[in-house]
């Protein structure tokens, strides 16, 4: 299965590196690389979904579509989180926390900023286009008075909004996980150079002792629904304060699970019991869903049907994210040109695909065609143009630090 199994345990158990070349864990590199594809998936079927209003929405909508944006929506961003908090664990492991937090500035801050000047307007610009509101976009392409009228929908008088999580939403559009990966970095800094210590340590090991009882890998929906069942009543807006939180346990246990090997194992030895838990789990939820219940029950805070839905849907998210490391370390731990293009091209390209995904749409769904139709074009040129301009700024030194990328130092073209 790839590199050395016991460089991976020195590594995984967060003890010094072997001499030379650090042991990587490929898989990882894998399923960041395929969540970021199933990302760029779930937002090319946003148009035809029939749960939501869109920015660009096609006048027919698709149920199939929407079940299985259903399904992604539940466990992609925690996903990405997790991966995130594991990164996070092997950087300070050869970093200190000012070294950390420096490039967590470099790689997050700087391209979240390019995706808000550069991206995040004119998408908005061509919403307000196919939506009507004349009042709101007339004038020539992103004048002034343009981006007056953008500014002020973004944010009220009031600069406590600057404090709410949805600010990396409302200006930096689809890379508000950037903001978030950002405040979470820096706020949990100070926890993550604790965990390295002795008595973190220790922590650690109570926590691993744990998950080693049969089943104990899913003690981890327990924080999940709390959050949920008292945050979301309050705060039910996409990317707000249960959302930020939620996701943040997902940022801290991505750290702790790679800080002892144990978790790994019970991950291996578990994987089928979580997969059992996430596809019943699943069914009930696509059950709640199209039975109409689902929708009666997250409307009813302090009820027996809110607390059950919410609990399933936070089983659903865990249980998916551990089955995805489960796959990834039993079929994707080994590596070849393509993992080392794909590490390189995976921010431009999320940086790129989501203005390409509402411009193409934008055309699209003005055609007399069918869903089967425009969904493939939609897919097809949402990827190719973000390769292609993928392909254009990491070929040019000065412009790779500004959409996340690292120096250039050796090639990574496709074979």
């Amino acid at each position: 299965m790839g590199s050395n199994p016991a460089s991976q345990n020195d590594a995984v158990m967060g003890q010094e590196a072997p001499t030379g070349e650090s042991a990587r864990l490929h898989y990882l590199d894998w399923l960041r690389i395929l969540a970021t594809l199933g990302v760029f998936l779930f937002h090319t079927m946003l148009p035809f979904d029939a749960s939501i209003d869109w920015m660009i929405d096609n006048a027919e909508r698709s149920e199939v579509v929407t079940a299985l944006r259903l399904f992604i929506f539940q466990w992609g961003m925690p996903l990405f989180f997790l991966l995130a908090g594991a990164s996070s664990w092997f950087a300070l492991r050869r970093r200190t926390g000012r070294q950390f937090a420096g490039e967590r500035f470099r790689r997050l801050v700087v391209p979240f900023a390019i995706s808000t000047i550069l991206f995040a307007p004119f998408q908005t610009y061509l919403q307000a286009i196919h939506k009507g509101w004349s009042d709101w976009y007339a004038g020539p392409f992103l004048n002034l008075a343009y981006f007056g009228a953008y500014l002020d929908s973004r944010l009220g008088p009031d600069l406590g909004e600057l404090l709410n999580p949805r600010v990396f939403i409302n200006y930096g559009s689809h890379l508000w996980f950037v903001g978030h990966l950002f405040v979470f970095s820096l706020c949990l800094l100070p926890l993550f150079l604790w965990l390295k210590k002795e008595a973190g340590k220790r922590f650690i090991s109570w926590l691993a002792g744990l998950c080693e009882k049969r089943g104990g890998i899913l003690v981890a929906i327990l924080p999940l629904a709390v959050i949920r069942i008292i945050l979301q009543p309050k705060f039910p807006e996409y990317t707000d304060w249960a959302d930020f939180f939620f996701m943040l346990v997902f940022f801290v246990s991505g750290y702790i699970l790679f800080a002892d090997a144990r978790f790994t194992r019970v991950i291996r030895r578990d994987g089928k019991l979580v997969l059992a838990a996430g596809v019943i789990s699943t069914v009930v939820v696509y059950a709640a869903h199209f039975s109409g219940l689902g929708k009666i029950w997250l409307a009813s805070p302090g009820t027996a049907g809110f607390y059950f839905t919410w609990g399933v849907l936070s089983t659903v998210a865990w249980c998916w994210v551990i089955i995805m490391l489960y796959v990834g370390m039993s079929f994707l731990d080994f590596t070849n040109r393509w993992l080392e293009y794909g590490q390189e091209a995976i921010m431009p390209f999320y940086m790129f695909h989501h203005p390409a995904i509402v411009v193409i749409a934008f055309y699209v769904v003005q055609w007399n065609a069918a869903i089967l139709v425009k969904l493939p074009v939609i897919i097809l040129g949402s990827f190719l143009v973000p390769l292609g301009l993928t392909e254009i700024v990491r070929r040019i030194k000065p412009v790779r630090a500004l959409f996340g990328m690292k120096p250039r130092r050796v090639s990574t073209d496709p074979v």
